[in-house]
């Protein structure tokens, strides 16, 4: 039986490959097929897939430490395969014979997708017309199927509900326009549909999912019952954890080399100000890893129990989600500060961690403002929605 700890020693074992390719992940905007084949090979794109299909199906706290350690190596291979793994998640919580589309003809098969629902739908016979523009899906490169935001129509036009879609890759089109500052290399482009059909065994009601009412007839599978917000959102703390690792990691072991320019000291470890900058982030970190593993043990034990979350609980994940991801990056902040200018040469992979980290922190639903204020209306019981993804 593979274990959590065997998992997270083949990311862990994994990092020096990403380290390598870093630099052309980046330059070529694309994770290369090397680096997800090996991935692959390692079982680590297979988290979240139903053990019926060959995957391991393990639990949110397994898919957040084994997509931190890969974030260690490289944000950018992390994100993808994060966003694999809770896309292939998703995919576990459509009807038996959706994923036997997916999975039953290809036990390896990478989902990846994006809910807003930027597309139209026409209702016809046993399904949905469906066309649309997706900005951004990452992995868009490696990927065998798509989960896809869509209004539901009725016979007469009028939308009568947000659905998921599952669709080939191969119905699709992909347009080159992710061209960003960080997390260069996750391929975020946009996937296009034009006129395709979907059948209806492929199609998921967006506000069911939401309460914990999925399609799946394998009730009995643990990480299929996990709350659908929850899941959701805190992957995204996951490589933001690897990626303050790497800085602390980093700049420790420059510290006790690298002089400070225009002082007396001869090593940044000599200084009292570093030694408590580097306390400081160290903390931050711990603070952020505490609060993703409490959420995810909050998820893993009512998913066991068969107990969904409750609107507060639910809400306190987004906010431990921001607030982690807060954390981070202002470890991440202290640590350039710490290092100084030589952060930002080009060969410095810190750099990288920074933008990769900066620009990953600003996703939607990662956003420590929102979540918050979702969690403080919560605790007060004002009944005032924001947002419907709680």
């Amino acid at each position: 039986m593979t274990t959590h700890d065997d998992l997270v020693a083949r990311a862990v074992a994994l990092q020096p490959l990403l380290r390598e390719h870093a630099a052309v992940t980046e330059t070529d905007r694309r994770v290369p097929d090397a680096v997800i084949d090996a991935i692959s090979e390692a079982g680590l794109l297979k988290l979240s897939i139903p053990k019926r299909y060959g995957g391991h199906q393990t639990s949110m706290r397994t898919m957040l430490d084994v997509s931190a350690a890969l974030a260690e190596g490289d944000g950018s291979t992390s994100w993808v395969a994060t966003l694999v793994n809770v896309c292939n998640w998703m995919t576990s919580l459509f009807p038996s014979k959706a994923q036997d589309d997916v999975f039953g003809a290809n036990p390896d098969a990478r989902v990846t997708g994006v809910l807003t629902p930027t597309s139209t739908s026409v209702k016809v016979e046993g399904g949905w017309q469906v066309s649309g523009r997706w900005y951004y899906n990452s992995g868009s490169s490696h990927s065998d199927w798509a989960v896809l935001g869509v209004p539901l129509t009725d016979d007469k036009g009028d939308v009568v509900d947000q659905g998921l879609v599952l669709a080939p890759r191969t119905d699709l089109s992909l347009e080159d326009t992710w061209f960003v500052a960080g997390m260069k290399g996750t391929a975020s482009n946009c996937l296009i549909a034009e006129d395709i059909f979907v059948p209806e065994h492929r199609v998921m009601s967006v506000p069911a999912a939401i309460e914990g009412n999925y399609l799946t007839e394998h009730t009995d599978e643990v990480l299929s019952r996990s709350g659908f917000v929850p899941v959701l959102a805190l992957v995204l703390a996951a490589p933001q954890l690897g990626l303050g690792r790497a800085a602390l990691k980093y700049v420790k072991e420059k510290a006790l080399r690298k002089p400070i320019s225009y002082t007396f000291y001869e090593t940044q470890a000599e200084s009292v100000a570093v030694q408590m900058q580097i306390a400081e982030a160290a903390l931050r970190i711990d603070t952020a890893t505490l609060h993703v593993h409490r959420a995810a043990a909050d998820i893993d034990e009512a998913a066991q129990n068969g107990i969904y979350l409750d609107f507060t609980q639910r809400a306190r994940v987004r906010a431990d989600t921001g607030w982690a991801i807060q954390n981070v990056l202002e470890a991440i902040n202290t640590l350039v500060s710490v290092h100084g200018t030589a952060s930002f040469a080009e060969v410095n992979p810190l750099q990288r961690i920074w933008r990769d980290a900066n620009t990953a922190g600003r996703h939607a639903v990662a956003a420590p403002t929102i979540g918050i204020e979702v969690y403080g209306k919560a605790l007060l019981g004002i009944d005032e929605k924001i947002t419907p993804l709680v």
